[in-house]
């Protein structure tokens, strides 16, 4: 069953390719995503009376690649299925041809199949399949600077899943399978030793998929190609890196005797606070956003290695919300984009008399992520600071007072005298989209907790006094980020010398490189100590 979750996409998107016309394609996607998205939401339900699982080929143990629906995969299936069917209604009208379509919906098959599949290969082929559309994707429009980030994308993704197969291949010569939970039962009888190896391998990769500092760099640079399809940068966000995060959650968890969640904590935090740094410095509307993609991953990462149910269950329901508010802010963007020929958020002003809904949808999606109370951010945060104490729960209020300063200087735009090409129409279907993602931001926020539940079904409390107090903390956070933005000038000769940092394709080798050794290091020492031997 769950095979043709996978198969449908790939086999609609040949069928558009192969035997529509261009006008006639646009309409049948967004039919045939919508069906899509019905079943999905069908397995969603299914999938809480239980697991579901599907052995390909009909092959049992070892022999077989399965696939498996549990909470967490079929929502983040479901989640999929959404965000395509809303990309597909905003590019009703764009100018693209049957090979973007061919594209998108290939790309949705593969990502849904990295999300069910439990088979080390199989993982590594829907990785690097997926990896090429995305690049081809950034490269749609034939000019220099998409085909020169488009190969930089490539070739430094391609370097890093290097470290995943050679991982992979350690990790069957030690268990003799490739099916993951048949390994992890393997692993956990074997010396920790000989474990450093391939998971340093292997979690290197994923680091690097999941754009962690220092493996970062590639990230902001593809979602900030001038231009590629906002679609395009709308799905990379809020679902492409969350399939390494999925990732990341299961080989932790396979690795269990050996995992270093005490630095991957630390590395989560490093990586939030600097990219909310470098996305306050940036000037590009972009930017902006491709810079607090990675600041949100971090936030993710720093959740999961926390420890706690809460933790987890507030990382996981904001992975989900990312995806949403952040696919609302690349949407939203391309429109704003297209209406002041410009993005320099500098010169952007009056969208709220330009376009009133726009305006309102994008300021619902800009309150989810600085975690604005009765919006989904707040949950989310509230469950990650839960169990957060000392130095990581303020180093949590600080990342989140940088999204909040940063996106207040992005607020900017909706305010004075209206400086857009008053000829650019904007597109209906447009709106609608990002208007769907804007009140799932508030729908989420206010059921937030009901939605934890139904969706995890966790046992977690939620605490209204807790809550109150997050939320004066964000309103704190609000007003010391206003008055600071008065002294703050765009010309800062600080925030121009950070704005310029950036990674070449040998600074992005040579910090995979580092970032492997740093991890065999850490985990050496730490089994070392933990079996006595320091």
């Amino acid at each position: 069953m769950l095979t043709y979750f996978v198969i449908a996409p790939i086999l609609i998107a040949v069928f558009l390719y192969l035997f529509s016309s261009t006008r006639s394609s646009r309409v049948i996607a967004i039919i045939a995503q919508a069906a899509i998205a019905i079943f999905t939401f069908n397995l969603f339900i299914e999938s809480r009376q239980g697991e579901i699982l599907t052995v390909v080929g009909g092959y049992r143990g070892v022999l077989g690649i399965t696939l498996k629906a549990d909470m967490i995969s079929s929502t983040l299936v479901m989640v999929t299925a959404i965000l395509f069917l809303l990309a597909a209604i905003y590019g009703l009208k764009e100018p693209s041809s049957k090979l973007y379509w061919l594209l998108m919906f290939i790309w949705e098959g593969l990502l849904i199949g990295i999300f069910f599949s439990r088979d080390f290969f199989n993982v590594f082929v829907l990785l690097e399949v997926a990896t090429l559309i995305v690049a081809v994707l950034i490269m749609y429009v034939r000019e220099k600077r998409s085909m020169f980030d488009g190969l930089i994308f490539l070739m430094a993704n391609t370097v890093a899943v290097q470290f995943y197969l050679f991982g992979i291949g350690y990790v069957y010569m030690l268990t003799g399978t490739l099916d993951m939970e048949t390994a992890g039962e393997v692993i956990a009888t074997l010396d920790r030793s000989q474990l450093i190896l391939p998971y340093g391998l292997i979690m290197t990769a994923l680091a690097f998929k999941c754009a962690l500092i220092p493996l970062a760099s590639w990230l902001p640079k593809v979602q900030a190609v001038p231009r590629a399809p906002s679609a395009v940068s709308a799905i990379l966000s809020g679902l492409h890196i969350k399939c390494a995060v999925i990732l990341f959650i299961r080989f932790q968890e396979m690795f269990a005797p050996i995992t270093s969640n005490e630095l991957f904590l630390v590395i989560g935090i490093i990586t939030a606070l600097t990219s909310v740094i470098m996305a306050f410095s940036q000037k590009d509307i972009r930017l902006i956003l491709a810079y607090h993609s990675t600041a949100q991953v971090g936030l993710i990462i720093t959740g999961l290695n926390l420890g706690g149910e809460y933790a987890f269950t507030g990382s996981m329901y904001h992975a989900i919300n990312h995806a949403i508010f952040k696919s609302a802010l690349f949407l939203s963007a391309g429109i704003i984009v297209r209406m002041y020929k410009t993005r320099d958020i500098y010169k952007i002003r009056g969208l709220r008399k330009r376009s009133p809904l726009l305006a309102a949808t994008t300021l619902m999606a800009i309150l989810g992520i600085t975690g604005a109370p009765f919006f989904n951010g707040s949950i989310s945060k509230y469950f990650m600071m839960y169990e957060a104490g000392g130095v990581v729960f303020w180093a949590l209020a600080l990342i989140n007072f940088g999204t909040i300063i940063s996106f207040v200087k992005y607020s900017g735009m909706f305010f004075g005298e209206d400086t857009s090409n008053k000829s650019v129409r904007i597109d209906a279907n447009k709106q609608v989209s990002v208007a769907v993602l804007g009140f799932m931001c508030l729908f989420m926020g206010v059921f937030g907790v009901a939605i934890v539940d139904f969706l995890f079904g966790t046992n977690v409390k939620f605490s209204i006094l807790g809550y109150t107090e997050k939320a004066l903390m964000f309103f704190i956070s609000l007003s010391i980020a206003v008055i600071s933005l008065r002294f703050i000038k765009q010309t800062n000769p600080v925030l121009t010398r950070i704005r310029g940092i950036d990674l070449n394709f040998r600074g992005i080798c040579i910090s995979v490189g580092a970032f492997f050794a740093v991890l065999l290091i850490f985990t050496e020492i730490q089994t070392l100590v933990q079996s006595g031997g320091l």
